[in-house]
C-alpha cells in the first residue's frame, strides 16, 4: 500500500484543521482554519489575516503541527508554513464565504496566505470497508485479551 498517497487522499476529505504554532516562552496555540487547498503533494493553503497571532508565532518559529478530525478518519501533519502574499493565488482559492473574515473580499490589504509544506504525517482511518475489518480485529483481540493489530490500511507513518 502506497502510505504517503493514502495519507495525501485523505487530506483531500476536510474542510477545516487545527493549526498549532509556537507563541514567544514556548506556549502552543491552536486554531481552527477553513482549508483552501490540498496540493498532490500533501501541500496545504489557507487564508488568513496578514496580522493575526498565528502569523506573529510563525515568524518566531514556522515549524507547525496540523491536525484534521473526522468521525472516523484522522491526519496529523508536521511541517513548516509560510506566509505567501501571492493575488493570482489568492483569486485561484477565493471562497464567497470568507468575506465573514474579510468584509472587503479578496481585495483586502489584510489577507495573506498561508501555506504548509509538511514534512511527515500520520493517518488512523476507521472508515468504511477498512473500519469494519478493523471493528473485527478489534473485537477478536478483546475477547482473547490482546491489542487489536492494525495495518497501513489502518494506520501509518509517512514521510513527505
Amino acid at each position: 500500500m502506497d502510505t504517503q498517497q493514502k495519507l495525501i487522499d485523505l487530506l483531500h476529505d476536510f474542510d477545516t484543521a487545527m493549526l498549532v504554532t509556537r507563541g514567544d516562552h514556548g506556549a502552543l496555540y491552536a486554531r481552527p482554519m477553513a482549508v483552501a487547498q490540498v496540493e498532490e503533494d500533501g501541500q496545504i493553503w489557507f487564508v488568513t489575516d496578514r496580522n493575526s497571532g498565528k502569523i506573529a508565532d510563525l515568524m518566531l518559529d514556522p515549524e507547525t503541527v496540523v491536525t484534521m478530525q473526522g468521525s472516523s478518519k484522522f491526519v496529523s501533519l508536521t511541517g513548516t508554513a509560510q506566509a505567501v502574499d501571492d493575488r493570482a493565488k489568492l483569486d485561484e482559492l477565493w471562497n464567497e464565504a470568507w468575506k465573514v473574515w474579510f468584509p472587503e473580499g479578496k481585495a483586502s490589504d489584510s489577507i495573506v496566505l498561508l501555506r504548509i509544506e509538511p514534512s511527515s504525517g500520520e493517518y488512523w482511518d476507521n472508515s468504511g470497508l477498512t473500519g469494519v475489518k478493523y471493528l473485527l480485529k478489534a473485537g477478536k483481540a478483546y475477547l482473547q485479551g490482546n491489542r487489536p493489530e492494525t495495518d497501513a490500511s489502518t494506520n501509518a507513518s509517512v514521510s513527505l
